[in-house]
């Protein structure tokens, strides 16, 4: 999940006729070991991915895009919104970091150009719209009382600049920390308990949340805006409902939807960049441990599930990536020959806080570990994360490199790929949804 963002970015509007053609991914990098992306890039045009969402300018992600046909959409980290505000800056940003790389292509952006095809605007989450508790079915979805006005201004700005509602849905999050929840309204396949509205029946959360978006865009008076959605997902671990089982459904479920539309815009394909591409495992883990498991793919770009990505019931692993490159193959484990395990514990923690231990959390792929193996899961995963230093498996003599796999069942001991020469960044981006007039926020490739 990621949170409101600013996101430069291109976008060609109306133009989406099947599922596969309003299809994107968001390809986060937060991680301490990245693919090169040249081979991010060869992975999204082998699987037929046409959009995607970046999270910075980054050279190499874009120079491996450039050229490639595949539409993409750049974020601008919060360090750099305060510059935006001077027009010259914003437009020797939008020179750096847009039209130089040749893609096919705010003031600054038409005196480029390329004003055109690149659209502004700002992504936000479903929280900034809601229906009242005495009502709370889709018809009568509102913005928040608290940011009306501020909504309406946003919503003004979209409609004037021909650019797209952007929001992101989380049916996931509905159901985490929520054990009321029904866990069928998460999914597309049915439920017990529909929503009823008006004659209309809700199925399932996702349709509920668009509608609200697009009853709350009536009451403005903008009921035909067009709404992309930036980010939607089903994350494979880190919580005892996030799981490659359910990961599939869900998915399953979603991509024969999306041609379908939804009640109050039936048979209109809904545009949606899918969250995530790849797992991150430098994320940070404060909304909870399945942060770092979105990925359609694992973190060397191998597929976890069979899904459709064409809309067509072409349901099938993705093609991985390819020619990946990985560390030798060794792992580190608890010493078999070490007999104080009073610091064992302590060991454990400190690789904890180093790496990331999320699988082993309960009801994750690892928590059916004993005491030895979690304490060698965590020890591995800090010896990878450390690129098989030898130094980085000692641990006080408790630990030692082994050649054993001890993966087993759901339980994956890894081993990390040759990190690349962009790994390990961590970008702070956010939201700047006062700056209505401001000359970019989105821009759409």
């Amino acid at each position: 999940m990621a949170a409101c963002r600013i996101f430069a970015c291109l976008l060609l509007l109306g133009l989406s006729c099947s599922v596969a053609d309003g299809l994107g991914v968001n390809w986060g990098t937060i991680a301490t070991h990245r693919l090169p992306p040249k081979t991010v890039a060869q992975l999204l045009q082998d699987n037929g991915i046409k959009k995607a969402k970046i999270f910075d300018a980054e050279e190499t992600s874009m120079k491996a895009l450039a050229g490639t046909g595949i539409e993409v959409m750049i974020a601008i980290p919060n360090d750099m919104l305060a510059m935006m505000n001077d027009y010259d800056a914003a437009k020797e940003w939008v020179k750096k970091n847009v039209t130089r790389y040749n893609f096919d292509k705010g003031n600054a952006l038409n005196e480029a150009g390329v004003g055109d095809t690149i659209k502004a605007t700002i992504p936000l989450n479903a929280d900034v719209y809601d229906s009242p508790r005495s009502n709370p079915v889709p018809s009568a979805g509102k913005f928040r009382s608290d940011i009306g006005d501020l909504m309406t201004q946003i919503v003004e700005f979209f409609s004037q600049h021909g650019a797209p509602f952007i929001v992101n849905i989380y049916p996931f999050l509905s159901l985490y920390g929520h054990s009321d929840f029904p866990i069928d309204y998460a999914f597309f396949d049915g439920t017990s308990n529909p929503v009823l509205d008006k004659g209309v029946e809700y199925t399932n959360v996702f349709d509920a949340n668009f509608d609200t978006l697009v009853s709350a865009l009536k009451k403005v008076g903008f009921g035909d805006l067009p709404i992309v959605v930036g980010e939607v997902g089903w994350p494979t671990d880190g919580d005892v409902n996030a799981n490659v089982t359910m990961a599939e459904r869900f998915y399953a479920g979603l991509l024969k939807r999306l041609a379908a539309g939804t009640p109050l815009r039936p048979n209109a394909t809904i545009e949606v960049y899918l969250f995530g591409l790849i797992d991150e495992d430098a994320k940070s883990v404060a909304p909870g441990n399945f942060e770092r498991h979105w990925g359609l793919f694992t973190y060397d770009g191998q597929p976890k599930f069979p899904v459709d990505l064409s809309g067509k019931g072409q349901n099938k692993l993705l093609v991985g990536a390819k020619d990946v490159e990985y560390l030798p193959r060794k792992w580190c484990a608890v010493n078999p020959s070490a007999t104080d395990l009073s610091k064992l514990a302590d060991n454990v923690k400190y690789a904890c806080a180093h790496a990331d231990c999320t699988s082993l959390g309960d009801g994750c792929s690892c928590s059916g570990l004993d005491a030895r193996s979690n304490a060698s899961y965590a020890f591995n995963v800090y010896f990878q994360t450390q690129n098989q230093k030898d130094e980085s498996c000692d641990f006080q003599g408790l630990a030692a490199v082994t050649t054993q796999n001890m993966s087993h069942g759901t339980c994956n001991f890894t081993i990390q790929i040759v990190p690349s020469a962009s790994s390990f960044r961590r970008p702070q981006l956010g939201v700047l949804l006062s700056a209505i007039a401001g000359l970019l926020s989105w821009i759409y490739f």
